[in-house]
């Protein structure tokens, strides 16, 4: 359930968009209405009316996301804040320079920062980042749960720059395919291996 919730932005993004895309005058017009007093200049055309509003409402449902945890009285995880920080100021500036490029760094930065936490806190602050979310879970040697933490940064570094080589070389309706159902996809079938690889190593009776 927590992973819907996770993706829920990125899923709205692409309705968004793909909406848009297939109504280019009416995004163009909305968008105008809409953001007119955030672009530059004022207007939006219907190149890039589409993902404009769907750079909008990622902003405004990642922010509704904090605002219905706060609203529980859950803590906000910090890779939410840092998702909301960077959908502002990258979302921000795709819509008021008309430019796609700026959202399209998004999830890159995202994934080296997610990375970058994991690879610190396992070599400046002796922290296993992965065992911290899993080891209530499981029991395993701190061997393994150095090779998954590792593998974690590995996938985050491979993930980045597999989203810029599709942003960048690939029209944005493929990206914004791939950013969805590639991103999911991929880390299902990486979770799922590491399934298979944590299985091996956990002993009969040794889960806490």
């Amino acid at each position: 359930m927590k992973i819907l919730f996770d993706f829920l932005p990125i899923v709205l993004f692409f309705g968004m968009f793909k909406y848009a895309e297939g109504h280019r005058d009416w995004a163009a017009s909305t968008a105008t209405d809409w953001l007119g007093f955030m672009v530059s200049g004022g207007l939006v055309g219907p190149a890039e009316a589409p993902v404009l509003l769907a750079t909008m409402v990622v902003i405004v449902a990642t922010l509704a996301q904090i605002l219905w945890i706060k609203a529980r009285g859950r803590k906000v995880d910090a890779m939410l804040w840092v998702s909301l920080s960077l959908v502002m100021v990258l979302g921000g500036a795709t819509i008021y320079f008309h430019s796609e490029s700026f959202i399209k760094w998004k999830p890159t930065v995202l994934y080296w920062v997610m990375g970058g936490a994991l690879l610190l806190g396992q070599l400046v602050f002796k922290k296993n980042g992965i065992k911290s979310l899993l080891g209530a879970q499981m029991v395993l040697p701190d061997s393994v749960w150095r090779t998954v933490n590792f593998s974690w940064v590995g996938f985050f570094s491979v993930m980045g720059f597999l989203n810029l080589w599709v942003a960048f070389n690939f029209p944005t309706s493929t990206w914004v395919n791939f950013k969805l159902f590639g991103g999911l996809g991929l880390m299902l079938v990486f979770v799922l291996v590491q399934g298979v690889y944590l299985n091996k190593h956990i002993k009969p009776g040794t889960t806490p």
